[in-house]
């Protein structure tokens, strides 16, 4: 048995001895507290007390915060909406916050390099890397790193909502939900062991002090570093976070939240890169060296500020002022291995990239809701704006260096130089803001009508490295709409339709077209969305939804050579989604989604109507977590995933494999002379199975010249955790 195997075998026989020998010591069980902020003028959270180490699983959200609208039962809401809550972030081990994804079968993740700074997409549409993510509402760079121990929870909304958010792509909203401060005492530390040896230490202190309480704190330090799955690999994480809530009186709540998140890593493997002629390999076992180098890697910096104000007027009216400013630093070393042949063999290079380095963000919301009666009609209205500005820095010098030729079978450690950058320029600024305008018509006590209207003004600028301007990109009064109808079957089951338009910048012929450098109008991409809810027992939520969507998108026709908006590409779906408790020891959060997503008109009939690229036909995600009666101090939990096969060229002549992988998880929770204590083990993909999880080309237009990059999936992994609270 290898030192590797006897560490875990050690873990696994301590976690099971001293949870049920401890166990014995002490039946009594407190448990967890929560408080509400009663106060009718505030936002309303919900938060966990102290003597939590979240040892009880609670999948069961009832309301979702949807921009503008505000905080709304999910059962009266006629979009498709999931919220993966904060005791999967804790009981599933989480470590960065696209990990969550996984658990939301509508949503997948491209992989440009590293999980950590993907973009995630909904319904098979691609994201963009700013309008689609946010933080407490508010705009976030997404392909920058996050450390999952600083939120509380992740809530998606699949589907387009431009009437709500401003301009975007059709791939959904994902709101990333910090933790706030407990009005009782709450300190927390966390200590934990991944893989070959990265050990984390985590604490969370929380609390209200001052007259009344009137100042609410919360606190995380975050230390993690060693070896991961690869061995010699380098794993850096640090994250000191502070949340602060401000009770100005009893009407008036200042939220101001600050972050500082470092991650670094070294020696992980690098993305396979291929042609449309070749065929797609078998997807190597990651834990061998050699995909990654030991110079190859990330140095990342994300620091974040953002500040609320939320005004209650009476009973009937709000206020809510907020503004997120977000400097993020990227060195990336990126590995390519790219196919030369048939038969697994690659050649692969080290590049200090050459695309941002550095984004700085600034975003910002302005929200008005209110109720008011019309004869016996009662109209729920929003009125707001918002917005984002971004400007991309990239070097003006960067380093490659090829690293020869290796099998996918036996990848080879290189010794080559590091690659460097240096030098800053503007690449790029953008600006949206929007004007938005809704109201909720409740025409009966069963029947409710929505409708939202956003006016966008866009603005892009592309610059050299001389810092002249080299194309601009401007559009004023963009009209996006959206119209809803729900009707209450019964108190605990609606049925919605919706249809929806959000736009996107058009984009800017290139200098090759007969109409080179001229800018086309936004594109309108357009949903039509219908579903049933049902809310089972108070406590299990079930959802269904079928939808049609199309995104427009633009090439050069080859005939003409003209530069316009010809293609589009047609989703259409069905998804189930359930979260919530079966019975009182069983929690359940997951689905599954049917997806005929397609390319359609595109500049060659050798890519034309053909699957899109990585999106596959069905998509399966359960996770169960299990309280065991007869020990009930103990539970244990597993996930079950699966993914269709998938096209991996947009011509559709290779496709990769469908895979399923199996996650298992056991935690116990026990007094140690009145301090709760919660051990936790998980394996993640415990078959050790192989896989490719997320393909994309280089175009998503159709273009029969696009490459096509394949990362593979992670392989078995362990993650052992000690929990305390005080």
């Amino acid at each position: 048995m290898t030192f590797y195997n006897k560490r875990i075998w050690f873990l696994l026989e301590w976690f099971t001895l001293t949870s049920f020998s401890v166990a014995s010591a002490s039946t009594h069980h407190t448990p967890s507290k929560t408080s509400v902020l009663s106060q009718k003028n505030i936002e309303k959270i919900v938060v966990t007390g102290s003597n939590s180490t979240h040892a009880q699983a609670h999948y069961d959200t009832s309301s979702a915060s949807i921009g503008p609208l505000g905080k709304r039962s999910i059962l009266d809401t006629p979009f498709s909406i999931v919220t993966v809550p904060r005791s999967v972030i804790i009981n599933q081990e989480t470590r960065n916050i696209n990990d969550l994804l996984t658990y939301i079968p509508s949503v997948q993740l491209e992989e440009r390099g590293d999980p950590n700074t993907s973009r995630p997409q909904s319904r098979g549409f691609e994201a963009d890397i700013i309008s689609n993510s946010r933080i407490n509402g508010l705009n976030i760079v997404i392909t920058t790193p996050y450390a999952a121990e600083q939120f509380d929870n992740l809530q998606v909304l699949n589907g387009l909502a431009g009437a709500l958010y401003g301009p975007q792509n059709p791939a959904g909203t994902f709101d990333y939900t910090l933790k706030r401060p407990t009005q009782q005492k709450h300190e927390r530390f966390s200590l934990g062991y991944d893989n070959n040896g990265a050990v984390l230490e985590h604490t969370d202190w929380s609390g209200q002090v001052g007259h009344n309480h009137w100042f609410g704190y919360r606190l995380n330090l975050l230390n993690q570093k060693g070896e991961s799955y690869v061995s010699n690999s380098h794993l850096r994480r640090n994250l000191i976070s502070g949340d602060f809530d401000i009770h100005i009186d009893p009407k008036t709540v200042i939220q101001i939240d600050a972050s500082q998140y470092n991650f670094v890593e070294r020696g992980y493997p690098g993305q396979f890169t291929y042609n449309a002629s070749q065929i797609l390999p078998s997807a190597p076992r990651l834990t061998r060296e050699g995909y990654g180098q030991p110079q190859g890697g990330f140095n990342t910096e994300t620091n974040t500020a953002l500040a609320k104000i939320i005004h209650h007027f009476n009973n009937n009216w709000d206020f809510t002022l907020g503004g997120l400013y977000q400097n993020a630093y990227r060195d990336v070393f990126s590995i390519n291995n790219r196919l030369i042949s048939n038969d697994g063999r690659y050649l692969q290079s080290i590049t200090a990239a050459g695309s941002a380095k550095n984004f700085k963000l600034g975003s910002n919301i302005a929200y008005l809701n209110g109720k008011f009666h019309t004869g016996s009609i009662l109209h729920t209205i929003n009125f707001g704006t918002n917005g984002y500005t971004i400007s991309n820095y990239n070097p003006t010098q960067n380093q490659s260096y090829p690293l020869g030729t290796a099998s996918i079978d036996y990848p080879q450690i290189s010794l080559a130089p590091q690659p460097y950058m240096k030098g800053s320029y503007k690449s790029s600024d953008t600006t949206t803001q929007s004007l938005l305008l809704g109201d909720t018509v409740s025409v009966t006590h069963s029947l409710d009508l929505l409708g939202t209207i956003a006016w966008s003004w866009l603005s892009t600028n592309n610059y050299n490295k001389q810092n002249i301007k080299v194309s601009t990109y401007q559009k004023n009064a963009a009209f996006t709409p959206s119209l809803s109808a729900l009707y209450k079957i019964t108190p605990n089951q609606s049925v919605y339709f919706t249809w929806g338009r959000s736009i996107e910048a058009g984009p800017t012929a290139p200098a090759s077209a007969k109409n080179a450098y001229k800018s086309l109008a936004p594109l309108r991409s357009t949903e039509y969305e219908a579903g049933y809810k049902i809310l089972l027992s108070s406590k299990l939520h079930m959802n269904v939804a079928v939808f049609r969507m199309k995104r427009p998108y633009s090439f050069t026709n080859p005939s003409t050579l003209i530069f316009g908006t010809y293609g589009q590409q047609i989703n259409y779906g069905f998804e189930y989604q359930v979260a919530g408790n079966i019975s009182h020891n069983l929690n359940v959060l997951g689905g599954v989604t049917w997806l005929d997503a397609q390319n359609k008109h595109t500049a060659s009939l050798e890519t034309s109507n053909k699957q899109v690229v990585g999106v596959p036909p069905v998509q399966m995600n359960f996770l169960f977590d299990y309280q065991i009666p007869f020990l009930p101090q103990s539970a244990f939990n597993t996930n079950l995933h699966f993914t269709d096969r998938r096209a991996a060229n947009i011509q559709n002549t290779i496709f990769a494999p469908s895979y399923f992988t199996l996650d298992l998880g056991l935690r116990h929770s026990f007094f140690l002379q009145k301090t709760p204590i919660t051990l936790r083990f998980l394996i993640k993909n415990i078959t050790n199975k192989t896989y490719w999880a997320s393909l994309y080309p280089s175009s998503i237009n159709g273009d029969t010249n696009a490459t096509n990059a394949a990362v593979a999936g992670l392989p078995r992994t362990y993650h052992f955790s000690l929990d305390t609270a005080f």
